[in-house]
């Protein structure tokens, strides 16, 4: 007889937010499908130089990235922006505090900091009026305090950041979720652009420059499209034998490092971190991840939620949408979500900033303390 896994008990939760020899990870490992199938053809990044990122192990089987730790960051953190143009509310945008920075006047460009790479160590954010408030935020924390940062930004704690080129705070990432396939086949495709009409019999180009062009498909008529271009030997996607799996860990060591020292209930913080990662981790995958990768959970396949415990035991939990949404707006609730608000972009600081990292370039600039 199957027992069937129970909820995070207060318990448990208690056990992750405060004990420090509680459980060290929640994790669930999701096995992922293309759309056509099983044995379908999906198409990886590809990264300059190199084409796909593919490592061969030491047993000859050759491992794809699929979607890297950042990329997935990217791509949960906007879960909590606010809604726009009239479409429905977004119940985990008032999870967070809703911060943006404004560019220009006339025609303003509003950018969220949920879509800003590097968060509150964002060199968008040196560079508005937010810039102070970042600052001090990040030296509180390298003192103990993540109070701060949780006010303002708390995204950052749940997905990492690094102020390198200022304070050199380092918040290790709270929920890392990647991507990859495995024992994968690589597969080429080739292709022929051939034009509408004969540009040299219209005396666009000459005879020479086409057939010269046609030999060459990164010339100018090549690629303005003026002559046949092949396209040889390109990244054709490739094939996926031993599955396609997104692993996704909360890690709770991380978690009870926060503190907020004399400014509140430290416990009532992490509580929150944890609501909003538990938010971020336990939400549907974005299944478009790129063209001609279009992945969806394999419905044959469960993936349950387990505690991990520091000896190596795991206990299976359940673990929905709506349940962590649940524990994420009490916790909310409890800690006090900061007020957010519009910064003003200030080119004057940017161009300050840019100046900075030239001189700190040639060993003349100082690192915060």
């Amino acid at each position: 007889m199957t027992t069937k896994p129970g909820p995070l008990t207060d318990d448990m939760i208690a056990a992750c937010v405060d004990d420090d020899r509680g459980p060290v990870a929640l994790h669930v490992r999701q096995a992922l499908l293309p759309v056509e199938g099983a044995d379908a053809v999906f198409f990886p990044p590809t990264y300059t130089d190199i084409g796909y990122a593919i490592d061969t192990l030491a047993d000859g089987r050759q491992v794809a990235q699929i979607d890297s730790v950042g990329a997935q960051a990217n791509r949960l953190e906007p879960l909590f922006k606010a809604a726009k143009d009239g479409n429905a509310a977004n119940p985990l945008a008032a999870l967070v505090p809703q911060v943006e920075i404004v560019i220009g006047d006339a025609k303003e460009t509003v950018v969220s900091i949920l879509d800003a790479g590097h968060r509150l160590g964002d060199a968008l954010v040196r560079a508005s009026e937010l810039a102070e408030a970042a600052r001090a935020a990040f030296l509180a924390y390298k003192s103990g305090d993540a109070s701060a940062i949780a006010k303002l930004a708390p995204t950052t704690l749940v997905f990492g950041a690094w102020d390198s080129r200022d304070t050199e705070a380092k918040l290790p990432r709270i929920v890392q979720s990647v991507v990859r396939a495995w024992d994968v086949s690589e597969l080429k495709r080739s292709a022929q652009y051939v034009p509408p009409v004969d540009y040299a019999a219209l005396g666009v180009v000459s005879d020479t420059d086409r057939d010269e062009a046609e030999k060459n498909a990164k010339s100018p008529l090549a690629q303005r499209g003026y002559v046949h271009v092949p396209a040889v030997d390109m990244p054709g996607g490739i094939v996926a034998r031993g599955g396609i799996f997104r692993d996704v860990t909360v890690n709770l060591v991380a978690l009870r490092q926060l503190d907020a020292k004399g400014k509140g209930n430290g416990t009532d913080l992490r509580r929150y971190v944890l609501g909003l990662a538990l938010v971020a981790a336990a939400e549907p995958p974005d299944a478009f991840l790129r063209q001609g990768c279009l992945l969806t959970p394999d419905p044959d396949r469960p993936a349950p939620w387990m505690v991990v415990h520091r000896d190596g035991g795991r206990t299976e939990v359940a673990l929905t949408p709506a349940d962590a949404l649940a524990f994420a707006e009490r916790s909310a609730k409890a800690f006090g979500v900061g007020e957010g608000g519009r910064f003003a972009f200030e080119k004057g600081r940017a161009k300050s900033d840019v100046e900075a990292g030239k001189d700190k370039g040639k060993g003349k600039g100082k690192t915060a303390k």
